[in-house]
């Protein structure tokens, strides 16, 4: 296959799923490579700077990581069967929902992975046999390792604790529940067809909620619409799915309950790291939803994320912006989208994501070991 994509991932992976689900539904031809910590610490290092996946390689040689610029710089060059709507409403609500399942249900699904000893021992043995496949340890201390590492990085390390344990994975429960209203009245979120925020929450929702036991559990017994969803949209193709987007101008009922966690929870913890990032700390404090969070850590990246929603809007004409404006206002999130203007990350100065340029050599082991899904260059 001359003309195919190469897929750096892993099958137990948030967001290789979220984009290999997306490579699918486009037609976009690929070949996918289990990623081991050989080709973590060789090629991927060395071309990419950082030790995580998905990472694609195109059939030029260029390098590519980050999903969600993958997904636009991907649409421009496959443009049949957008998943953004052309209707600027829509399309920005679809940008805010995608950034929101991205990184607001990544502490839950890490909770659910790590914290619970069924799925703890299940997936430190899954990720133990492939992904550490090739380290020379008995596999019962290289589970031990994966088991450890995870709970204190992705779950301690993130703030989950006796006292916010009950609202971490209420973001879980609620999240399913709103999801469950809208997927029970239509295939996709935004209508007959996937847009970009199906793609967003598929990323927890298939490699972690539907897949480890306890989190499955609830997702069999509580929402079995969006247990078909998870199944639906795997299956999905661009030229055979025959839906449409609702109408300009219009969101389902459902959306509204999405924008108000936005606005309640996840804008307001964007804000206080970005103002965070701009002072300095490495850990803040944040309270959301009547949970006060302690010694959060503060992530470079999502000060991006932050700048590149308020980039789009800023982007819409005139009109547009007002009704988006009109809507964001009405469900409490354009005021902490905005408060304290931008605060400029410089994550990508001298990068276009999601092309990745060749880090100096000079300290790259270091910055790669510490890297994190989340927090990929800091």
């Amino acid at each position: 296959m001359a003309d195919a994509y190469t897929l750096y991932g892993m099958d137990v992976s948030y967001f290789t799923g979220k984009l290999e689900a997306y490579l699918r539904y486009k037609r976009v031809p690929y070949v996918r490579v289990e990623t081991t910590q050989r080709l973590l610490l060789g090629p991927l290092r060395r071309h990419t700077g950082v030790m995580k996946v998905p990472v694609v390689v195109t059939p030029e040689g260029r390098w590519l990581q980050d999903s969600t610029p993958m997904i636009d710089w991907f649409e421009a060059r496959f443009p049949a069967g957008a998943v953004l709507p052309d209707d600027a409403l829509q399309a920005t609500c679809c940008r805010l929902l995608e950034d929101y399942a991205d990184e607001w249900l990544w502490r839950p699904a890490l909770h659910y992975r790590w914290s619970y000893r069924r799925d703890a021992r299940l997936l430190g043995d899954r990720i133990a046999a492939e992904v550490l496949s090739d380290v020379p340890l008995p596999h019962r201390l290289r589970a031990a390792f994966i088991r450890r590492r995870q709970y204190r990085h992705y779950v301690r390390g993130d703030g989950v604790t006796a006292a916010t344990r009950a609202h971490v994975e209420s973001v879980y429960t609620a999240t399913l529940a709103r999801l469950e209203t809208i997927l029970t009245a239509q295939p996709f979120l935004l209508g007959g067809r996937p847009c970009l925020a199906d793609f967003g929450f598929f990323a927890s929702m298939f490699r972690h909620f539907s897949l480890d036991p306890t989190p499955a559990r609830i997702m069999r017994d509580h929402a079995p619409a969006v247990y078909a969803w998870v199944a639906r949209l795997w299956a999905a193709r661009h030229d055979t799915v025959a839906g449409a987007f609702a109408p300009a101008g219009t969101l389902p009922d459902g959306w509204g309950a999405l924008l108000d966690d936005l606005g309640a929870a996840y804008l307001p913890y964007l804000h206080a790291n970005a103002v965070a990032w701009r002072d300095g700390r490495r850990t803040f404090d944040c309270a959301v939803q009547g949970a006060a969070y302690r010694s959060l850590p503060v992530v470079r990246y999502r000060v991006w994320c932050r700048e590149r929603l308020q980039q789009h809007v800023d982007a819409l004409p005139e009109a547009a912006r007002e009704t988006v404006q009109a809507l964001l206002e009405a469900h409490g999130c354009w005021e902490p989208l905005w408060r304290d203007g931008t605060i400029a990350s410089h994550l990508h100065d001298d990068t276009a994501p999601p092309e990745c340029r060749p880090p100096a050599r000079r300290g790259l082991l270091r910055r790669a070991l510490r890297a994190t899904p989340w927090n990929p260059l800091a």
